[in-house]
């Protein structure tokens, strides 16, 4: 078992939920912050501030000092005028923080002081439209804030409008739109990963259980392959969410939930196709989040339903799970420090 630190987030209203935001080796975590349902989590790039999610009806963002033992100190939250925000990501320059507000499908952009908190938001963007899926795409979901490997562009994910929204992000803290990419009908996209060459993304669809491979270049994202997530002939429903590339680019890794697995992708050398060579049990129910260990040898997944979070070895690529998974109140972020 791996001996880093991590924070976790978790869900807190649900039924059986945890107290916030935890801390410790993963055999050893404790709640460092009381907060209502910290479902994301990103650090500053000097490791001084960690940010979070309040995925509620009425959404917020909080802004946290982390202390020399890991420990959190408070300093605000701001609203991100939407409903359940459910990821962030700071800009590469540090002086923006941007969240997905899932519910109601806008994008929210926040200042971060120099003492690392947050002022009041310079913009909220709604997006809009649908898509065929009549219980999941009734209207826009933003599920994802990303940028790209050099950091001039930015992407949300819309899981409602089966629409990656590419766009720059103005000194005074506005996206201006550069471009779309339109997933096929009913894909539901959620998250996107650049391969490290940055001439490749990757986008996990929720809805159908595929992953999208794309060209990349300019801001501009280009559909070159569609993949399954998950074995021919699977039976049953299935709702992919996380998704992460290794630093070499030669393995993507892919959460299903329903399957409860993490699937394994090998990317080709040139990162435009990818072949889906294992998939292995998420040692729990409901794999909402994965996360790589610093050193990249370990694999993290939080199992929400079943509150577990399992350990995986990573060997050329392939997984093997690492021991026993701990027990921790619905997980569903893991921020290795």
């Amino acid at each position: 078992m791996t001996a880093e630190r991590i924070y976790v987030g978790s869900y807190t209203t649900q039924t059986g939920g945890g107290d916030g935001i935890a801390v410790g080796p993963l055999d050893g975590l404790a709640v460092a912050a009381t907060i209502a349902d910290p479902s994301f989590l990103v650090r500053s790039a000097d490791g001084r501030f960690l940010y979070a999610t309040n995925e509620e009806q009425d959404g917020q963002v909080a802004a946290f000092a982390i202390g020399a033992d890991g420990g959190l100190e408070l300093l605000n939250q701001q609203p991100t005028g939407g409903a359940h925000p459910c990821h962030l990501d700071i800009d590469p320059s540090g002086q923006y923080l941007l969240s997905a507000n899932y519910s109601s499908g806008s994008v929210a952009i926040h200042p971060i002081g120099a003492d690392g908190s947050l002022g009041e938001a310079t913009q909220i963007l709604q997006r809009e439209g649908s898509g065929p899926n009549k219980d999941r795409q009734e209207g826009p979901h933003a599920h994802q804030i990303a940028f790209d490997i050099e950091g001039v562009y930015v992407f949300d994910v819309d899981l409602g409008s089966d629409t990656v929204y590419s766009s720059t992000l103005t000194p005074d803290g506005r996206l201006e739109e550069v471009d779309r990419l339109h997933v096929h009908p009913g894909a539901g996209p959620r998250h996107l990963v650049f391969h490290p060459s940055g001439v490749a993304a990757y986008v996990i669809n929720e809805l159908d259980s595929t992953l999208t491979v794309c060209s990349y270049a300019n801001g501009k994202l280009q559909t070159v392959q569609t993949a399954s997530t998950r074995p021919a002939d699977s039976p049953g429903e299935n709702y992919p969410a996380e998704l992460l590339i290794s630093a070499d680019g030669r393995f993507l890794y892919g959460s299903n939930r329903g399957d409860n697995t993490v699937a394994v992708f090998a990317v080709a050398p040139d990162g435009l196709s990818v072949e889906l060579v294992q998939t292995i049990s998420s040692g729990g129910n409901w794999p909402r989040h994965l996360a790589f260990s610093n050193d990249g040898t370990v694999l993290y997944a939080a199992n929400e339903q079943s509150d577990q979070i399992a350990t995986f070895s990573i060997d050329d690529g392939r997984l093997t799970a690492a021991g026993e998974p701990v027990s921790w109140p619905k997980p569903v972020c893991v921020l290795p420090v």
